[in-house]
């Protein structure tokens, strides 16, 4: 990915944000960032809402990560705001490491 070429690892999650933010605005790749999420019980909105870092083509969530290691709660995260949103596909991208590293998520219970 050209934003990782460029800048490398080592960088904050909020720079990856941003340099993905304006190579999206090059592409002519249509997202929103920093989108709010919300949450419901019982068909009631609950104050606590997620937050997803992208949705691009108003159908992709990206989470953006800068860590030397996932853990198994970021692969949660993802899920639950798929599951919030009944979207089907969520990428997890982590440039912290040499090489940028990526998990595609699939929501098996997103209804079509």
């Amino acid at each position: 990915m050209k934003v990782h070429r460029s800048l490398g690892a080592g960088f904050l999650e909020a720079v990856y944000e941003e340099a993905l933010e304006k190579e999206f605005l090059i592409q002519n790749i249509p997202f929103k960032r920093q989108l709010k999420l919300e949450l419901y019980y019982e068909n009631e909105k609950l104050d606590k809402y997620y937050r997803a870092d992208f949705v691009c083509y108003d159908s992709i969530i990206l989470e953006i990560k800068a860590v030397s290691h996932i853990p198994d709660t970021f692969y949660a995260q993802l899920k639950n705001y798929l599951k919030c949103t009944n979207m089907e596909l969520g990428m997890l991208i982590n440039f912290g490491m040499p090489s940028l590293t990526y998990k595609r998520i699939i929501n098996s219970k997103s209804s079509d």
